[in-house]
């Protein structure tokens, strides 16, 4: 006994010393805090993570975006409403990443710079939790409905699939007096307004809900989004609730069929001819006149995606009769 007594201080520090396996360590998951730094100044977000979340996968991830109520600083107040609710409702449903930032009370998610915030903190996000590039989507309710269109038009090509609810392209007469430089973002009242968003936006699949009794946001915004969005030949769903008033998120993210839907979308795998091509054109980009074959990516009508060095590059093709694709240089983020 005497000898076992001396021996177990021994044993218990080379006990310390044998390597952990790697799925034995527990990972963090549900809801939790994470910070950006972005034009020197700290953002603060939410993640949410499913509880089977493993490394050793990659994860479809949802970039929502709140409204006008959750604006704030404190990286909390977007879980409360939408998405947020709907993965507390029922978890199992929603088996990926979810990104939420949240937009400070001052701006509007349509305004520099916060449309680049998003986008950073998803990259962050993504390569933090093992995002999975062709299974990136994005929602938005009410001032985020405006900022996920704004999104998708920008970005056109980078997410697999979209869910906008109470949005539109051109916000509210209240918030544009409220926001001058929103003002200045609004497209005229047209019809060729929603057209030319359309075009922007390509044939990224897209359900659109909105209350027909809506006194916030008109439902004529989804309604002429969602007439053209049928008109470019893109998937586009359109759920409009008889009465339904404002908050119509609450019902759009407890339909059964959503997320089976938005989770059956994805974005097309360039060949491998397409990544050796893109590697080049990297190599070279001190030249502004960017060409790859459209053949080789995948075109979407006249917009199609690029995968270079490990990012997705918008592209617009031109009317040439080998439908080339020119790379937009201002979309290349090296």
């Amino acid at each position: 006994m005497a000898v076992f007594s001396r021996l177990l201080p021994l044993l218990l520090f080379f006990g310390l010393l044998i390597p952990v396996p790697a799925d034995a360590k527990k990972h963090e998951t549900g809801f939790l805090d994470r910070t950006i730094s972005f034009q020197a100044v700290n953002y603060k977000y939410q993640v949410f993570v499913p509880e089977d979340w493993t490394p050793h996968q990659k994860w479809p991830i949802i970039l929502a975006l709140h409204g006008a109520g959750e604006r704030g600083d404190d990286g909390v107040l977007q879980t409360d409403v939408g998405i947020g609710t709907a993965i507390r409702t029922n978890r199992s449903a929603i088996r990926a990443i979810v990104v939420m930032p949240q937009c400070p009370k001052h701006l509007w998610w349509m305004l520099a710079p916060m449309d680049d915030l998003v986008m950073s903190t998803l990259e962050q996000a993504t390569k933090e939790f093992h995002g999975d590039a062709q299974h990136i989507y994005l929602t938005g309710l009410s001032m985020g409905g405006f900022g996920a269109w704004h999104l998708a038009e920008k970005y056109p090509g980078r997410f697999a699939a979209l869910v906008v609810i109470c949005g539109g392209i051109r916000p509210p007469a209240a918030a544009r007096k409220a926001y001058p430089e929103l003002a200045k973002l609004t497209p005229p009242d047209l019809p060729k307004s929603y057209s030319e968003a359309a075009e922007r936006v390509g044939k990224t699949p897209v359900w659109i809900f909105h209350g027909a009794d809506d006194d916030i946001v008109p439902v004529t915004e989804s309604r002429r989004m969602y007439e053209a969005m049928k008109r470019i030949g893109a998937e586009v769903l359109y759920t409009e609730y008889p009465g339904g008033t404002h908050a119509s998120w609450e019902r759009a993210y407890d339909e059964p069929g959503l997320f089976p839907w938005l989770f059956s979308k994805s974005l097309g795998v360039p060949s491998k001819t397409a990544q050796t091509e893109c590697q080049s054109i990297r190599r070279n980009l001190a030249g502004r006149q960017l060409t790859i074959s459209g053949a080789e990516v995948g075109c979407q009508g006249e917009v199609g995606v690029a995968l270079l060095y490990g990012r997705w590059l918008s592209v617009e093709a031109t009317r040439k009769s080998n439908m080339q694709l020119r790379l937009l240089w201002s979309t290349i983020r090296a």
